[in-house]
């Protein structure tokens, strides 16, 4: 961990971790959450990794900084070379354009609760905006959208992913997608520069910015209609994942909030 501060809501940090091997930086994520729920239970407290706790405040979020190095030199194959644009390289927006093909898919993996879902909103009940992703788009330093290039370049930012994921997964799934580009040699199309958030219905048409999943079960069902996600997680584990987020999306729907109490008990 070389970096830790306080972030936008009550009592929530920022923790960023160096660059290594995706293996290594997954177990770094599960060993840094069981620490620190360990040690806030000493001290009596909760240390929360929900990814949406209040609505009226922003989500936690966990970002994925990717690239890809030689394993010879370790020279970073998502720098720019000479006649790259935007900070990247084109390999970069082949891995790009792999992610935006499967970005439903991967969504029911790196937002994988029904909280999730809560978080991944323009703004809800909050006074001003989220500034979580909602698009299947990439950019410049522009956090409406599902992937950024950060102003150092060099690498991409999946802001989409939040800290209740496996790790495990969301990375092989996501790196699975981003090499599936650079095989077929794909083309994310223009960036988006904008504040997408702030666009018109018919100007994210025209630009052609679609949305990721609005809930858990429209993840789902891209997860299973997508052959990537089988191929990676192998049978087994693509059914059981797949059965029990739909379970998990149905006791949600059994269940009664205090929401709709407070709304609908002397409404009607």
């Amino acid at each position: 961990m070389y970096s830790f501060d306080h972030e936008d809501g009550n009592g929530q940090f920022e923790v960023d971790f160096a660059y290594a091997d995706v293996l290594t930086m997954a177990d770094r994520l599960i060993f840094f959450r069981l620490m620190a729920k360990e040690i806030a239970h000493r001290h009596g407290l909760i240390a929360s990794f929900m990814p949406k706790p209040f609505a009226n405040r922003t989500g936690s979020g966990a970002h994925y900084n990717m690239s890809l190095a030689d394993l010879v030199s370790g020279r970073n194959l998502f720098a720019p070379e000479d006649g790259d644009a935007g900070g990247i390289s084109q390999l970069a927006r082949q891995f790009i354009a792999g992610v935006l093909r499967h970005a439903p898919a991967i969504c029911a993996v790196i937002a994988p609760t029904v909280n999730s879902y809560k978080r991944l909103v323009m703004q809800g009940s909050m006074s001003g905006f989220t500034w979580a992703p909602v698009f299947i788009s990439y950019g410049n330093n522009n956090r409406t959208n599902m992937l950024r290039i950060p102003s150092a370049g060099s690498r991409v930012e999946c802001r989409a992913a939040d800290i209740s994921c496996n790790p495990y997964l969301g990375s092989a799934l996501m790196l699975a997608a981003g090499l599936e580009g650079i095989r077929e040699q794909l083309d994310p199309g223009p960036p988006n520069l904008d504040n997408a958030y702030t666009l018109s219905p018919e100007e994210r048409q025209r630009r052609g910015l679609t949305l990721l999943p609005r809930t858990l079960e429209e993840a789902i069902d891209a997860f299973a209609a997508d052959p990537l996600c089988r191929s990676v997680f192998g049978d087994a584990m693509f059914e059981a994942f797949v059965t029990y987020k739909r379970q998990e999306w149905a006791d949600y729907h059994g269940s009664i909030s205090e929401w709709e109490r407070q709304r609908y008990l002397e409404f009607f």
